[in-house]
């Protein structure tokens, strides 16, 4: 597990090699690699030993790529307009990933410059608290089997809580976490 600050093209490197990357985001620090790397996306699962059945939600840097993930119809995207960029994963469809743009713009340059989604979770052990501090981060993943192959440190982030999910299978949105 290597540690680095904050360094754009290293980043954009490390994800086109398959790597997991932990690192700010809006809202906690969070585990990311390219969605499309399906070994990538299976050593996330490791990591947090999280149940596959847990679909892992993913990022994107504008309307038109979620829209290539998910069937969007003009209602959900005027109410995505109102809530994107932001700490807000709507649900398209029970059996897809959640999508969600984040209101970081290190993260928005990443995902603008790999031209691709990526897949994402907090940074922590199924189970265990999100956190907004390096060192807990650090903790969660010190001496064990799977972790992550470059941690961003970025210092501690403002106090924050996970993102919100919607449910936009129905209408009016539901709240599926707050």
């Amino acid at each position: 597990m290597e540690i680095i600050k904050p360094d754009l093209k290293r980043a954009v490197k490390a994800i086109k090699e398959g790597k997991v990357l932990v690192c700010s985001t809006d809202t906690v620090y969070g585990l990311i690699c390219d969605a499309g790397n399906k070994k990538a996306v299976e050593k996330i699962y490791k990591i947090k030993n999280r149940p596959k059945s847990k679909l892992l939600p993913i990022f994107v840097n504008n309307i038109g790529m979620a829209k290539k993930l998910a069937k969007i119809d003009s209602r959900q995207e005027k109410y995505l307009k109102k809530v994107w960029p932001g700490p807000v994963t709507a649900v398209f469809h029970h059996k897809k990933p959640g999508i969600r743009i984040p209101k970081y713009a290190w993260l928005l340059h990443l995902v603008e410059q790999l031209n691709r989604p990526l897949a994402e979770s907090s940074a922590n052990i199924s189970g265990q608290p999100a956190s907004t501090k390096i060192k807990d981060v650090l903790g969660q993943f010190e001496g064990k089997k799977y972790q992550p192959d470059i941690v961003i440190d970025a210092g501690d982030l403002p106090k924050a809580k996970p993102s919100k999910v919607i449910d936009l299978t129905i209408w009016p949105p539901k709240i599926l976490r707050y």
